[in-house]
């Protein structure tokens, strides 16, 4: 199951429609489904603003300017229903507008991008070598083939 907080500001200040919200967790399905992670899981998709990305990337990364995307892999199963809880993904709203408006695309591509980064670090993919790096965005750009997105990664 993927879980979308966001909170009635945001939905308000940013008019994001059902449909946008549906298409991110759609995202966060297809990913999980083409990197053949078929068993019970649970993912919690955050759309936030700068001031919380800023935040958590302080705190547990130790850079003090906001981010697009974080992502906090817990892989954990539910003692009751035995489902795995893989973790937290939490995304700055107002700066993928801004990356999109920048990129000339969608904001739904550039969360599709977001969204789609985040699921593979909490499947275990880093970019922080090369070699680690191809891969991640080689399987990221499989994957946003298959939604349709306009924007692949660097």
């Amino acid at each position: 199951m993927i879980y979308l907080d966001l909170d009635q500001h945001l939905i308000e200040s940013y008019e994001i429609t059902l449909d946008l919200q549906n298409s991110i967790i759609d995202a966060a399905q297809t990913a999980l489904l083409l990197e053949h992670h078929t068993s019970a899981s649970n993912i919690t998709i955050i759309l936030s603003d700068d001031t919380l990305l800023q935040k958590l990337n302080f705190e547990f990364l130790q850079i003090n300017t906001p981010t697009d995307v974080l992502s906090f892999p817990v892989d954990e199963k539910d003692p009751e229903t035995n489902e795995r809880y893989l973790g937290d993904i939490v995304i700055s709203y107002p700066r993928a507008l801004m990356q999109a408006a920048a990129g000339g695309h969608t904001v739904r591509d550039e969360l599709f991008l977001l969204v789609v980064h985040g699921v593979l670090h909490l499947l275990g993919y880093d970019h922080s070598q090369d070699g680690e790096k191809r891969a991640m965005w080689e399987r990221q750009s499989d994957i946003l083939k298959e939604l349709s997105c306009t924007i692949s990664p660097p």
